[in-house]
């Protein structure tokens, strides 16, 4: 994610129905012994957030508009696949929402509980190690996260996606989404990945929507109202399409289309594209301020990071929300404390597009913060320069002090400078080559930071162990490798906020060391 400010991710789902027989609850073996599932997945950054005892295969999402009322609550139907971890006497789920009719556990009425934002089912019968079980919860009632003047959307980043829909709220457990939408005719309704079906009866339409990769549920898209779409068709075997607020679209469209050059320029550094579709959706909320979200397959911008910045911040922003599509969103971090792999990389190609493209030396006047960088190089330096700084400040990299700091510059610009340090360390073509190994071998998972230093050190052929926890885990900056001039600031000058410092889709303020 960015914020842009003035100056401060399977094969496709089975038929539930068909799957039903098979996932009939079977009481458990006499060498189990049921018991209750984790109310938490054990996030340093996050307690309580996430569940224990179950891996969710599938979500089945079925949700009723019943106006076009952008701030209606939602009416839906969540059927959500899972293969128990444990022998489960009794399982929880993520829900923050308003409120739940029924739930049911293979068809049979399950008891149910609300605890805080817990919802807590207790089947019929316990379920057994290993099986697959289909949980339904009916008629739970929500209200959209983002409402606009032309639709409500969604930006659910880091822990909100359980405030529309029960969940397993955590990015270590992604599945596959269906998506059906029912709503008033007139009325569009997208959601993340490809469009199944439309059908139009009298005065209310369905749209049905399949997103078959797995999908961590803090990048849903659920966007209804009265949106453009913009139809770009395929692109290097990817659908592309767009959806602007309608006032936006005609001077917008010409500018999104740059994300057709982002494909071309990011498929030969990362890998095939990881996904069936991908586009922009831009909303008009204004507030002078502006903000992306790499909401599986569909970003999400708001009006002013086009129309308050110009190109050279709006367009690696674009560039740093695609690839987040590989990293962060394909590749997903395995528990928040890694989100340095997901923004670190962002950030990374939106630098070493910004330099290719010629913005890291833009310097406009209408701007409030130019960037005025002679190259990535000197980029890096002032990103270091503020390396003990942050540290003291945020925490290390890869270790956060809190949720509060999770989204701070030493995650964005910290990331970047720690893979800087590596390319320095192991060499460009080596260094490239594990980029790409990374995300090919996990593509579609959950990994880790060891998983990363593990990875690294093997494409590398030698133990990269020691170098990278010094630099994702040190209270200090370490030296920059092939450039012992570089130095740090002092950790006694005030360190500049999160805030100032991600101002700007490149968050470049205050940098100048």
């Amino acid at each position: 994610m960015r914020h842009v400010g003035l100056r401060r991710r399977i094969a496709a789902a089975p038929a539930v129905a068909a799957l039903l027989a098979l996932f009939a609850a079977a009481p458990a073996s006499g060498a189990d012994t049921p018991s209750p599932g984790a109310p938490d997945i054990g996030d340093r950054l996050f307690p309580g957030l996430g569940n224990g005892g179950y891996d969710v295969l599938d979500y089945r999402l079925d949700l009723r508009y019943a106006t076009s009322d952008p701030a209606q609550p939602i009416d839906g139907t969540a059927e959500i696949v899972a293969r128990a971890t444990q022998a489960l006497s009794r399982f929880n789920l993520d829900f923050a929402g308003n409120g739940v009719g029924a739930v049911s556990v293979n068809r049979r009425a399950a008891d149910w509980t609300r605890e805080g934002e817990e919802l807590v089912v207790t089947p019929e019968r316990p379920l057994s190690d290993g099986r697959q079980f289909v949980v339904q919860i009916s008629n739970f009632t929500a209200t959209p996260t983002f409402v606009t003047p032309h639709g409500s959307a969604t930006v659910a980043q880091p822990d909100q996606a359980h405030e529309i829909f029960p969940s397993n709220d955590h990015p270590r457990d992604k599945a596959s989404f269906t998506f059906r939408f029912d709503v008033p005719t007139g009325t569009l309704a997208v959601a993340n990945g490809v469009l199944t079906g439309r059908r139009t009866n009298g005065q209310r339409t369905t749209w049905s929507y399949l997103q078959r990769q797995p999908m961590a549920t803090q990048l849903i898209q659920l966007a209804v109202g009265s949106y453009d779409l913009i139809s770009r068709g395929r692109h290097r075997g990817v659908l592309v399409r767009d959806l602007t607020a309608p006032s936006l679209t005609s001077s917008l469209e010409p500018l999104l289309a740059v994300e057709l050059g982002h494909l071309d320029w990011m498929e030969p550094r990362a890998g095939r594209y990881p996904f069936d579709a991908y586009g922009s959706f831009v909303v008009d909320v204004g507030g002078g301020f502006g903000f992306g979200l790499e909401t599986q397959t569909l970003s999400i911008f708001n009006r002013p990071v086009f129309t308050e910045f110009p190109q050279g911040v709006w367009d690696p922003l674009m560039l740093h929300e695609l690839a987040h599509q590989w990293y962060g969103d394909s590749v997903s971090v395995w528990e928040w404390s890694d989100l340095w792999l997901s923004e670190g990389h962002a950030s990374w190609y939106e630098f070493l597009y910004a330099e290719e493209k010629g913005f890291l030396v833009e310097d406009t006047t209408d701007y409030p913060d130019p960037t005025g960088y002679a190259d990535f190089d000197d980029l890096m330096r002032a990103v270091y320069a503020h390396g003990d700084e942050w540290r003291a400040q945020f925490g290390p990299v890869a270790q956060p002090v809190s949720a509060d700091t999770l989204f701070s510059p030493n995650v964005y610009h910290g990331g970047a400078l720690v893979l800087y340090a590596l390319r320095q360390e192991i060499g460009e073509e080596t260094f490239e080559q594990l980029e790409r190994a990374w995300a090919d071998r996990y593509r579609g998972q959950s990994a880790s930071t060891a998983d990363f230093i593990g990875l690294a050190s093997r494409v590398a052929q030698r133990d990269l162990t020691a170098f990278l926890e010094e630099w994702l885990y040190g209270t200090q900056t370490p030296p920059m490798p092939g450039h012992p001039d570089w130095t740090v600031n002092p950790v006694e000058q005030p360190a500049p906020t999160a805030t100032a410092l991600q101002a700007g889709g490149r968050a470049h303020a205050g940098l100048s060391p």
